[in-house]
């Protein structure tokens, strides 16, 4: 069941105090790390894997297997990760982990905050971000690039690998099946939208749309002070409204795509225009929706809903 979309207003997110770090201790960080697992063949061992997000943690997840036991700190879809407040757990959380996943980009700052609070000589620490070479400023929402999320999983891999070695040829297997096997019906769709609706102009709510449409080919009109002024929960510019309301009232838009997770009044205005002038629109998560989706599962339900959308408008 998808959240009621609700006005997103971006904050700097609030730094827990310092004691709530302290309170996890060396052996306890240690003693958490690893844990015994059943397994037959190669390691008796299951990496400790902490996501700052759910989306990363399914895709981490799947690539471990039994060998890693993954948590992900935001896994409820009406959280926020721009703004999460973190809590006395999460930071023992991630102080036990011997492998993290964060975003990076500057988009969940408080995850950075903490593994600099609990750094380990012992723990590979995974910067989505940094991988990529993307700089705060960016466009932070990767893992709606498809190119960027197979550069994620083979990173993801990699690491895996060189924490557990003995395990080396499971890991491979696990990528192997997941990209060729699991994420096939995702790829078959990304081909076939480009393939047959490269070059329709879309409108969007958000720059988080923006990635996943450059995949696509589908040309996207929006301004970009718009797409980004949403996301980042700061007014736009009248300039901008102006922009994209012409674009919808005069049909220069065949679909739009919107976020439900960050339904400003702007953007409820735009969808209601769009409907009254026969526009197809799709909608969008920040996070996995509903909670406990695997990425792939949510991930085709939204191409699903955008490819449909675009061949209603193709009929029009």
């Amino acid at each position: 069941m998808r959240p009621v979309p609700v006005p997103r207003v971006r904050r700097a997110a609030r730094w827990i105090a310092v004691g709530v770090v302290t309170v996890v201790t060396a052996a306890s960080a240690a003693a958490c790390s690893t844990a015994p697992t059943a397994s037959a063949g190669g390691s008796s061992r299951t990496i400790q894997v902490v996501a700052a997000e759910n989306f990363w943690g399914s895709i981490a997840s799947q690539l471990g297997g039994s060998r890693a036991k993954v948590t992900s700190i935001i896994n409820n879809p009406a959280a926020d990760p721009h703004d999460y407040e973190p809590t006395a757990a999460d930071a023992r959380t991630f102080a036990g982990a011997r492998y993290t996943v964060v975003n990076g980009i500057g988009y969940d700052a408080w995850a950075s905050k903490l593994l600099a609070a609990s750094a380990g000589n012992d723990r590979t620490d995974l910067n989505v971000g940094d991988l990529l070479g993307i700089k705060p400023g960016g466009n932070p929402h990767r893992w709606y690039s498809p190119a960027d999320v197979h550069t994620v999983i083979g990173k993801i891999t990699d690491d895996y690998k060189a924490i557990d070695p003995a395990d080396a040829a499971y890991f491979d297997q696990q990528r192997t099946t997941y990209e060729k096997t699991t994420l096939a019906p995702y790829e078959k769709l990304v081909a076939g939208i480009k393939a047959k609706y490269a070059g329709t102009p879309i409108g969007a709510s958000e720059s988080i749309v923006s990635p996943l449409a450059e995949q696509l080919g589908l040309r996207m009109l929006t301004p970009v002070g718009f797409l980004n002024a949403i996301s980042e929960g700061s007014d736009p510019v009248a300039a901008d409204k102006a922009a994209i309301d012409q674009q919808i009232a005069t049909g220069q838009i065949k679909v739009y795509v919107f976020n439900s997770q960050n339904a400003t009044p702007d953007v409820r205005a735009q969808v209601a225009a769009a409907k009254a002038k026969g526009i197809p629109v799709a909608t969008v998560t920040e996070t996995l929706t509903p909670a406990g989706a695997t990425f792939q599962d949510w991930q085709v339900h939204q191409l699903q809903a955008i490819e449909q959308a675009l061949a209603t408008a193709a009929r029009r």
